[in-house]
């Protein structure tokens, strides 16, 4: 400076001259708030030898921020998302600690930033917001955001329960069955019934789709239990959430759609397929566009690691399937996790745009993956990649861009830029009014419970309740008729015989009674005639009350 001092006038003129062309060669002056513009792509980070920017029409090749805890890559996602905004581009992006709320804010001069302002040769600043949309799984902190079981499909389902290939594959079966009879599953409750429905008629699906044990169904039931108990009965279930509306722009800024995970965090099997859920509605529901100038939305995915544990070779396979291929929907996905180690070799080799921040490396397992995450780089002969690694301050990182050919440019020690929105949490008041603020206010709030497997199946249950009920009123109603007739019928003989028991005692008696008068002998007073006549019909009334009860009981013990 003191050297620049003692030019002349003409000469420091020269000086400041020359000076701008060369921040205009290797960078850009940004004098507000530019940070993406067509012919430099959206800038990012700068190096020695000048601004370090994504190309547009790369930008869908997706991407890895990685870093050692504390070394900058919530900054370094925000500055990106900045740059995608300020092009038109909306993203999608999962806010662990609530910081990244604050993108929503307009920041403020800082002295952190006083110093980096004439690294990045940006002499005027103009700090603001970015249109912002919140979102939060559990519907607290934001739109509520559901889903049907049906959209989430068996596998995906099977991964969030952690079943076995058993219980897999009689998953699998419940869906099928639910799909031939017409039945929609929409909610747990609808799932469950569906479980119930099976076990019950299981030997009417064994020939056709196998033996399914009951144990199957009530582990897949506990599974179920538990999920609901973390909160996914609040998830799943209608209005579904549209992809569309992450695809907004607003006054030709690219909205931010940003999801409260601090909660969901606490679920990391949840987190994890919900937010691949939501990459596999994108790839099935957007049209093919080949490579455009710009994506049409990207996609952060924080955590990454969390995706690739304990995950299956089948839905690796298709993990893998749907970040190849998604980029032709113009979607562009970007990964942030710890180190580049953890994201599989078979997806990592997708990843063209990189951003590594510092790594320690304590342990040999740690040198392995300092070593590991340099060799994704294409080397620079100026430093020894492995070596920069360890050695990088906060918000410095290696940058590496795909260059307009989309093949990756040598890798460069570079400063991330600082953020022209607020760094940190924003209060609770300013999320409601921009909850409030938002088109979407209202429209996912009220859950809709329409009529659904659950409702069809104990509506089923009910009619066949209804109809075995009538079926014991029949049974009930002729088994009375018979009895009745048969009372009737034994009450009758019974009568027979007390008749018959009198008029033969009567002709005994008045056949004795004509027999003594014509002998001389005389005859019994009529008290003791009448005695006979009723002892006499009594015992024969009951000899014939015994013999057809006997008859009943031996024909009911033959039946």
């Amino acid at each position: 400076m003191a050297k620049i001092l003692r030019l002349g006038n003409k000469n420091k003129c020269i000086y400041f001259v020359l000076l701008s062309t060369f921040r205009i060669f290797v960078g850009r002056t940004i004098t507000q708030s530019i940070m993406y513009d067509k012919e430099h792509g959206l800038y990012i980070a700068h190096c020695s030898s000048g601004a370090l920017s994504i190309q547009g029409k790369m930008a869908n090749r997706h991407g890895l921020i990685a870093g050692a805890t504390g070394t900058g890559k919530t900054v370094t996602l925000q500055v990106m998302a900045e740059s995608f905004c300020q092009a038109g581009v909306p993203c999608f992006m999962a806010d662990m600690k609530g910081d990244l709320s604050g993108i929503s804010q307009a920041g403020k001069l800082s002295g952190f930033i006083e110093k980096r302002m004439p690294e990045f040769g940006i002499e005027d600043p103009v700090f603001q917001g970015c249109p912002v949309r919140f979102f939060d799984v559990f519907g607290e902190q934001g739109h509520p955001m559901r889903a049907t079981i049906s959209q989430m499909g068996p596998q995906l389902l099977s991964r969030l329960l952690q079943l076995n290939e058993t219980q897999d594959g009689v998953l699998n079966i419940v869906f099928r069955i639910a799909d031939e009879r017409g039945l929609l599953i929409l909610d747990l409750k609808d799932l469950r019934q569906m479980l119930d429905y099976m076990a019950k008629n299981a030997k009417e699906y064994t020939t056709k789709y196998g033996f399914v044990t009951s144990a199957t169904i009530g582990a897949i039931q506990r599974a179920l239990l538990q999920l609901e108990a973390q909160g996914a009965d609040k998830f799943f279930g209608e209005p579904s959430f549209d992809i569309r509306d992450l695809m907004q722009v607003e006054g030709g800024k690219g909205v931010m759609n940003v999801l409260a995970a601090d909660k969901l965090m606490m679920q990391p099997k949840l987190y994890s397929t919900y937010l691949l859920w939501l990459l596999s509605e994108l790839y099935s529901t957007l049209p093919e566009v080949g490579d455009l100038p710009l994506p049409k939305l990207v996609f952060f995915f924080d955590e990454a690691h969390m995706l690739f544990e304990d995950t299956s070779k089948a839905l690796l396979d298709k993990i893998e399937q749907v970040i190849r291929l998604i980029r032709s929907k113009g979607v562009g996905i970007y990964f942030i996790t710890q180190s580049p180690t953890d994201i599989p070799e078979v997806i990592l080799g997708q990843l063209g745009n990189r951003v590594q921040h510092a790594l320690r490396a304590y342990t040999p397992k740690d040198q392995k993956a300092v070593k590991t995450a340099a060799d994704t780089f294409r080397a620079n002969p100026s430093f020894k990649t492995d070596e920069a690694i360890m050695n990088l301050e906060t918000g410095e990182a290696l940058v590496s861009f795909l260059d307009e050919k989309g093949a990756p440019n040598i890798v460069e020690r570079a400063k991330i830029l600082f953020p022209l929105s607020q760094i940190g949490a924003i209060t609770e008041g300013q999320r409601i009014d921009i909850i409030k603020q938002s088109y979407i206010y209202g429209k996912y709030d009220t859950p809709v419970d329409r009529e659904s497997a659950y409702e069809i199946l104990m509506k089923e249950a009910e009619e066949q309740a209804l109809a075995i009920e009538e079926e014991v009123k029949e049974i009930e109603k002729e088994v009375k008729g018979k009895t009745e007739k048969k009372k009737a019928g034994m009450m009758g003989k019974v009568w027979k015989a007390v008749m018959t028991a009198v008029t033969s005692t009567l002709a005994t008696i008045l056949g004795t009674y004509v027999s003594n008068k014509v002998s001389g002998k005389q005859t019994k007073s009529k008290t003791s005639a009448k005695e006979k006549v009723v002892k006499n019909a009594t015992s024969a009334a009951t000899r014939t009350i015994t013999r057809e009860l006997s008859r009943d009981i031996l024909g009911n013990l033959i039946k």
